[in-house]
């Protein structure tokens, strides 16, 4: 967060059995699951000031990328602290006696303070956020398998995404995870990920999809909210990106979207953060001139760097 809102995050299942869809070992159908991470992921972002710009929910593991707005935290009152933590958690007596009116000392009155702002930080803290989704999913997950132990790999991993090119990959490759899988053709038929529900929305004549974070194209506009590139230009760079999986070529079309030339982003490189984007030991991916940055602004002498620039 010191350096950039933006991350790709992902979780794996550490059993052989599956988190979604349907084990062919023991033919058990798991589809069910899916839609339970997608309406957590949902309810976690009515809660939490972390915004959903991308996700994909496949068998075995799913991917967020994620924008953590600290600003938006930092400006809600107490009251709207306490409203949005009341969602998903028991509020203590204390905190039901504060919203009543009816604390007596200051003691109280500095305590209760005390409590809404520890959550209040944890409202933009991206550990929560995925500590809080991971922990139900497994719940459920053991209880209907009626079992116990680890569900998950390990702690979930992330990826620091430094600017925009970072950003338009990471998300790209989110989007087709399914069609990289193989279980879809396109990315409007893959189910349970971000472009699908952005494309119905879209056909819907919505102007963004529920709880997705919306494309404002005007990254100079301080006033709005949101992911700073146009829908349609990330529409069509997720379509030409898909016609480059499916055809298996390393050379590129004479046809580059809008948003290629734009974020001034190299071909191939690209196309390799599109495709590889876990394969490298990454924390962060993005230009040189931003990892740079980053450096100077974590005091690390290093940082493992997935370059998108030439």
């Amino acid at each position: 967060m010191d350096v950039t809102p933006y991350y790709h995050c992902a979780s794996r299942c550490v059993r052989r059995s599956f988190l979604c869809g349907v084990d062919p070992l023991t033919e058990q159908n798991y589809e069910h699951r899916r839609d339970w991470i997608k309406q957590k992921i949902y309810a976690l972002s009515q809660v939490y000031c972390i915004d959903i710009c991308a996700y994909a929910i496949m068998s075995n593991h799913y991917h967020l990328v994620v924008h953590i707005n600290r600003d938006k935290a930092q400006a809600l009152s107490d009251r709207e602290v306490v409203e949005r933590w009341q969602q998903d958690h028991k509020l203590p007596a204390l905190i039901m006696r504060w919203l009543a009116g009816q604390l007596t000392s200051t003691a109280e009155l500095e305590a209760s303070i005390a409590i809404i702002d520890s959550w209040r930080s944890r409202l933009w803290n991206l550990s929560w956020f995925m500590k809080e989704l991971n922990f139900d999913i497994a719940y459920q997950a053991n209880r209907e398998d009626k079992c116990r132990g680890h569900f998950w790999e390990s702690r979930f991993k992330s990826q620091a995404l430094l600017d925009e090119q970072a950003l338009a990959a990471a998300m790209a490759y989110v989007d087709l995870n399914p069609l990289r899988a193989g279980v879809a053709t396109t990315p409007e038929t893959s189910e349970f990920t971000s472009i699908q529900a952005r494309l119905e929305a879209l056909n819907n004549q919505q102007q963004t999809a529920p709880c997705l974070h919306p494309f404002i194209g005007n990254p100079t506009n301080e006033k709005l909210d949101g992911i700073p590139f146009r829908l349609m230009d990330y529409i069509e760079l997720v379509d030409w990106t898909a016609r480059q999986y499916r055809d298996g070529k390393a050379s590129l079309n004479s046809v580059i979207p809008p948003i290629l030339r734009r974020l001034n982003i190299n071909q191939y490189n690209w196309l390799k953060g599109c495709t590889e984007l876990e394969k490298h030991r990454s924390t962060a991916v993005g230009c040189i001139y931003n990892a740079e940055i980053a450096k100077h602004a974590l005091s690390k002498k290093r940082i493992h760097l997935l370059r998108l620039d030439g």
